[in-house]
């Protein structure tokens, strides 16, 4: 099956603290990119600085791995404006991240001029499912939270990897 011209070579996911949703996310859009023959740069990052060099939450690693997908190694870091360079489509796990994302790209488009930058979008902003909405932060509630959060992304996961296949 063909890629399309929007098929991006690098993809940032980002949320709140990079310990729960983003971490999630990358392993679920690695894996599936992966499965779908695509060659795709991943990474995640927080807006937050509160768990940089710490692994993703125990609770989302043991969701994670139930359904297939090995987080551990993950190390959550804070988003920056370099990442507006090195990444060619940045998705944030809700609004407020998003619009925390959309003051660091204005930093970037100072700090690098005329570069072209990262693509910034909602999760699930071409998931018919859950068009627009934000990803639910699980970190402060139960198991089925974890669950609600995987659910979600493997839907927005396999929508945009759909939108970049012709």
């Amino acid at each position: 099956m063909p890629i399309s011209d929007s098929m991006p070579k690098s993809v940032l996911l980002v949320c709140l603290g990079n310990i729960c949703r983003s971490p999630t996310a990358e392993g679920i859009m690695r894996q599936r990119a992966a499965i779908a023959g695509l060659s795709l740069k991943t990474d995640s990052a927080g807006t937050g600085d509160w768990h940089i060099g710490k692994h993703p939450d125990e609770r989302a690693q043991k969701h994670a791995k139930q359904h297939g997908y090995n987080i551990s190694k993950l190390v959550a870091r804070q988003v920056g404006p370099q990442d507006f360079i090195d990444f060619d489509l940045i998705l944030a796990m809700d609004a407020q991240n998003l619009a925390d994302l959309q003051l660091i790209k204005q930093r970037a488009e100072q700090q690098f001029d005329s570069k072209p930058l990262a693509r910034l979008a909602l999760m699930s902003e071409v998931d018919n499912s859950y068009y627009k909405q934000d990803v639910p932060d699980p970190y402060y509630g139960g198991p089925e939270g974890f669950e609600e959060v995987i659910k979600r992304l493997e839907s927005s996961v396999d929508a945009w990897i759909d939108s970049w296949m012709i």
